[in-house]
């Protein structure tokens, strides 16, 4: 695609209306669950649609081989309604925020094209979490550039959110989950490697019989600030606009 293409399309570019809303991209298979299975049936559910990138395959991870990610990851995603799921090949223990891997991700934005982007938050015990956070940020932007040859249109998404649920900060907003708590909670247990009892890693996995009531209960409690029953956290970085101040949702007192 060369520079005079992309400057006569002037900027559908940078509308972030493509054939997905919403791209998550997390480090590993099971994060990319665990960030946004709460929310995914919903948007599902509407016009908008989501695709995950996973930017390894997971396979230096205590339980499960990358082969059995994959199968896990399939299903949990045919649970939610994901239409597009895909893993890069970035070594797992091993992501770095390298020019050539903010590349390999630049190709998908611009492939999937969404308007949202959901990153783990910045924080973290994994160092892959964390880097992903800031890799998939510098590779949004990176994807606007309309000089930067792919060999596609340039795209650069309207809006960067942070997955906050297992992050100690205050979340910008959540979502509403209720109606999709138990999908939710299927999708999770398809990842039986890595959370069915078993001796290996047992000390670093919650015990199964323990994985509902923690899931619900910190959904319920991120709920509760908004007064519904289930909710889901994020942050934003940017200030928030309204139109009108007698829509705001969440009763004061």
């Amino acid at each position: 695609m060369k520079f005079s293409n992309v400057m006569s399309t002037g900027g559908e570019w940078l509308r972030g209306e493509g054939p997905h809303h919403q791209i998550v991209i997390s480090s590993r298979v099971r994060l990319a669950r665990n960030l946004r299975s709460r929310a995914f049936p919903g948007w599902a559910k509407k016009a908008e649609r989501t695709a995950i990138l996973d930017l390894t395959q997971g396979e230096a991870g205590t339980r499960g081989t990358a082969e059995e990610r994959g199968a896990e990851a399939a299903e949990a995603a045919r649970i939610l309604g994901v239409t597009w799921r895909r893993a890069l090949d970035l070594p797992d223990g091993r992501v770095e925020n390298t020019y050539d891997n903010k590349l390999k991700v630049v190709r998908v934005l611009r492939e999937v094209r969404p308007r949202v982007v959901i990153l783990p938050i910045g924080q973290g015990r994994h160092p892959d979490h964390y880097t992903a956070s800031i890799l998939g940020y510098e590779a949004s932007f990176l994807s606007g550039l309309a000089k930067l040859e792919t060999g596609q249109v340039p795209h650069r998404p309207f809006k960067i959110v942070y997955a906050s649920l297992y992050a100690d900060v205050r979340p910008s907003f959540v979502v509403d989950i209720t109606p999709y708590i138990e999908k939710r909670f299927a999708s999770l247990m398809a990842y039986r490697s890595q959370y069915a009892d078993q001796s290996q890693g047992g000390g670093l996995f919650v015990p199964e019989d323990e994985i509902r009531e923690r899931t619900f209960s910190m959904a319920r409690h991120y709920g509760l600030l908004a007064g519904v029953r289930y909710a889901e956290p994020f942050v934003q970085k940017e200030v928030g606009l309204v139109d009108d101040l007698t829509l705001l949702p969440v009763q004061s007192i």
